[in-house]
């Protein structure tokens, strides 16, 4: 009897060892109870960007490397949602159900999905291709706005052609404009909840920015709005925050995948608190069948969190 209760008890002490060591959250009230385990779905993806909800409660993001759209089942089943995706990045879904996406094989913008309806909406401007399409969102009124990352040194590339970013926004009714070109590195971004301000990541800087939004699309009144724990200087000795992806809950709180994991802002920019990832993140966002859950895409792994909050309703990211 004695030997099977220490048995029993050591059993108990190995899971609670397991347990002990599971990422979890931090409690971040109103957004995360303490103690929450951040698990992991899969890892070795092949590029992890452009999450969004689907509306049957999955989650979809893009494989890009792969050149595949993913789908994550309410089940955490992973399968291939899309093939060929022309290097899909960032998503958005129109009220017809046609995806939308950022394209960097063949850079661009429009739909890929259905496959029925693939249709471009932009691919220039003043007549120079784009060189690296990376994030949009859509707003209400069918105005898109996306990012172009520009060109950067890589081992595969070292002197790429003079870098150019920007922020575009392509009206309803299909005309394109630049908004912004005297921002580094443009990545996520992302309206607030009544879509009156933009809030655009630049990955070396120190915060996050913001716009106000006018009647006709175009933004003005640049300013810092969130200060990011992420702002670091790496082993090439350059500072860098690596904002990425940004995700709005429904009560208008911000989250930033950064260096520092993923960072969750109020609606006027005061930091609430980190949420640590294993893989540092790329982008993330809320999905599920009350919008509970947090999905977080980055370095070939894909994380799901279950939250106290929920993303907004009316849209899907």
């Amino acid at each position: 009897m004695l030997f099977k209760s220490i048995s029993a008890l050591g059993i108990l002490f190995a899971a609670t060892a397991v347990q002990a060591d599971d990422p979890v959250t931090p409690a971040i009230p109103g957004v995360a109870a303490g103690g929450v385990v951040i698990e992991l779905i899969k890892d070795g993806f092949k590029g992890t960007e452009g999450p969004i909800a689907h509306p049957d409660g999955s989650l979809l993001f893009t494989e890009t490397q792969a050149n595949n759209i993913v789908r994550i089942a309410p089940d955490d089943k992973v399968s291939v949602f899309l093939k060929n995706s022309n290097g899909s990045n960032g998503l958005a879904w129109t009220p017809e159900g046609e995806l939308v996406a950022v394209q960097v094989a063949k850079t661009q913008v429009g739909v890929v999905y259905p496959v029925n309806k693939k249709k471009t909406l932009a691919e220039k401007f003043e007549g120079a291709a784009f060189q690296r399409p990376n994030d949009l969102v859509r707003a209400s009124n069918g105005g898109i706005y996306f990012t172009d990352s520009g060109t950067r040194p890589t081992k595969e590339q070292p002197n790429p052609p003079p870098s150019h970013p920007g922020v575009f926004y392509i009206s309803p009714s299909g005309e394109l404009k630049r908004l912004a070109n005297d921002i580094e590195r443009p990545n996520g971004i992302q309206l607030s909840k009544d879509e009156k301000v933009l809030y655009v990541a630049n990955t070396p800087g120190e915060h996050i920015l913001a716009y106000d939004i006018a009647a006709d699309g175009s933004i003005g009144n640049r300013r810092n709005f969130a200060k990011l724990e992420g702002w670091k200087q790496g082993e090439d000795k350059t500072w860098s925050s690596g904002a990425d992806g940004l995700a709005l809950d429904d009560e208008d709180r911000l989250y930033v995948a950064s260096n520092a994991g993923v960072e969750v802002f109020d609606a006027k920019g005061a930091a609430l608190g980190v949420i640590p990832i294993p893989n540092k993140p790329q982008n993330l966002a809320f999905a599920g069948k009350d919008k509970k859950i947090l999905y977080v895409v980055g370095r070939g792994a894909a994380y799901k969190i279950p939250l106290l909050v929920q993303g907004i309703g009316s849209r899907a990211k």
